[in-house]
């Protein structure tokens, strides 16, 4: 964590205690005793904060709610480095920092900052090393300050997403701050505008961030641009159709196995869209005189175009070839044929 980020943190817990410094070997048992009843009147007077760190069951710290970092998506992989440190170090060095809670029954605490050492310690407790403990500094705040404590923490971790943090400062900006952007990024120490494009990203539908392979995908520049887009009610229809065109597109590929469509792809489709859509495609079903259906297009996609042939429609090859290449040049003229 940067040496600014870290003074902030320190400012904002005002729990920062100068312990005195050990007496050196020479000193006599009285001078020793003296030192001690200095520091306990250091502490009494204020001048000097004692802080507790616990040795705490996971199991019984919940996650603070207001965090943007997802719990859930949390994987072995994603805190491998972590679970190895903490393995080689015979423990969790670094502690998080907790508050009290009442009224849970199954919960003592929960964790403000460092949810990622929670996951990894409960992870090592059920993998072999029952004897973790999670250890944590306990610290009075409210729900504003754990805000801003736990978005400190998050401004570094490549793992949370920008439209995670988006969402969480959006949820923040009416929670804790009234719906007043210029307070909020003053007690954050942000840049107002910047705050503002996080804002305009995090009201991306979900219709639309369904479209990329996982929301960690929507960064802040392009998902701005595409927030932008959406402001015009006819591009944001174009948008939204394609939208649920590229969602069953990465469907088909991920029951392939087939890697996901780059969201460097997704975007470009997206805002895009608005430049050709037309009007809804006509579905296409070719019958025979006696109104049997023979041949109809089932769906179209970038890997190429589904058609069913019906059984029982009495039909020969020769005029399913023919409606075949009907079938095909109206997916032409849709703007949707097969790409050479």
């Amino acid at each position: 964590m940067a040496r600014k980020q870290s003074d902030y943190l320190a400012a904002l817990l005002d729990d920062e205690a100068a312990a005195p410094s050990p007496a050196p070997p020479e000193r006599v048992r009285g001078t020793t005793l003296l030192g001690r009843e200095s520091a306990l009147a250091r502490v009494a007077s204020g001048e000097v904060r004692q802080v507790t760190q616990l040795l705490l069951d996971p199991a019984r710290v919940r996650i603070w709610p207001g965090n943007a970092r997802s719990y859930a998506h949390l994987t072995e992989a994603g805190c491998r480095e972590l679970i190895d440190s903490i393995i080689a170090e015979g423990g969790q060095k670094v502690p998080a920092v907790v508050r009290r809670i009442e009224g849970d029954a199954a919960h003592d605490y929960e964790v403000i900052a460092g949810t990622r050492r929670h996951w990894s310690i409960s992870w090592l407790r059920a993998n072999n090393y029952p004897e973790m403990r999670f250890v944590a500094q306990v610290a009075t705040l409210d729900d504003e300050a754990a805000f801003r404590l736990a978005d400190l923490e998050n401004r570094a971790r490549a793992d949370v997403s920008d439209l995670e943090r988006a969402r969480n400062y959006a949820a923040a900006l009416k929670t804790h701050y009234g719906n007043h952007a210029t307070r909020m990024a003053e007690r954050l120490k942000l840049s107002k505008g910047w705050l503002s494009k996080m804002l305009k990203v995090a009201a991306l539908p979900d219709a639309i961030v369904a479209a990329f392979a996982s929301p960690a995908e929507v960064q802040l520049k392009p998902g701005y641009a595409l927030a932008q887009a959406l402001d015009d009610p006819a591009a944001s229809a174009a948008i939204t159709a394609e939208a649920k065109h590229l969602v069953e597109e990465q469907a088909a590929l991920r029951e392939d196995g087939l890697p996901p469509l780059p969201a460097s792809e997704v975007l470009r489709c997206l805002l895009a869209a608005p430049h050709r859509h037309i009007a809804a495609p006509v579905p296409i079903v070719c019958t025979t005189p006696h109104g049997r259906t023979a041949l109809s297009v089932q769906s179209v996609g970038r890997q190429g175009v589904t058609v069913r042939l019906h059984a029982g429609s009495g039909v020969g090859p020769d005029e399913l070839a023919g409606m075949l290449r009907h079938a095909l040049g109206e997916l032409e003229r849709q703007g949707r044929g097969l790409q050479r």
